[in-house]
């Protein structure tokens, strides 16, 4: 099983980010006007403003995705983190948090926050993981209901000093 995890690059890439959301949002939850706004226009409303959209490809389909979003001051959200439920259970969403890191990173990021749910138990098991840590809901800026865990991860600068501009051909390829 060989993952690999690129940008989001085409409009397809944006349907699958787009349809891997809604499943997970609409099951547990209500989809809410902030992701209907992302949902709908990520290039627009993640990619341009500086961020960034991972896809994860397995066997030429997208089965995973995950969303950087710049904060300012080198903060980032982690955002949008979806597998295929049929592809769920084995190591997909660990390599897209792994990229995403990474990839944050190479961005230039010194910290990663998110929102997640008390009913999302594996996700946030996954994100402690990976040394998030569980910080009070007033530190964060966080524009969903859904929203009851609250978590920040401290990032060390890349391996090799400074970090690498995104558009520069230097920047890490996140895939694997």
């Amino acid at each position: 099983m060989e993952i690999s995890t690129r940008p989001l690059q085409t409009e397809a890439d944006a349907a699958a980010f787009r349809s891997l959301n809604e499943e997970w949002i609409s099951r547990y939850f209500t989809i809410e006007p902030e992701d209907r706004r992302q949902l709908d226009d990520p290039f627009g409303v993640i990619v341009e403003p500086g961020g960034e959209v991972l896809v994860a490809e397995l066997d030429g389909e997208v089965v995973g995705c995950v969303a950087l979003r710049p904060a300012g001051d080198g903060v980032y959200e982690l955002s949008k983190m979806a597998v295929a439920p049929a592809r769920r259970g084995r190591g997909i969403g660990r390599h897209v948090i792994a990229a995403a890191v990474e990839r944050a990173r190479a961005l230039g990021a010194t910290s990663l926050f998110l929102g997640s749910s008390t009913k999302l138990a594996p996700a946030v098991h996954l994100y402690e993981s990976f040394g998030f840590v569980h910080v009070p809901a007033q530190t964060l800026h966080m524009p969903y209901a859904r929203a009851d865990v609250f978590m920040r991860l401290e990032l060390e600068p890349p391996a090799g000093g400074a970090p690498a501009s995104p558009s520069t051909p230097s920047a890490p390829d996140v895939t694997r």
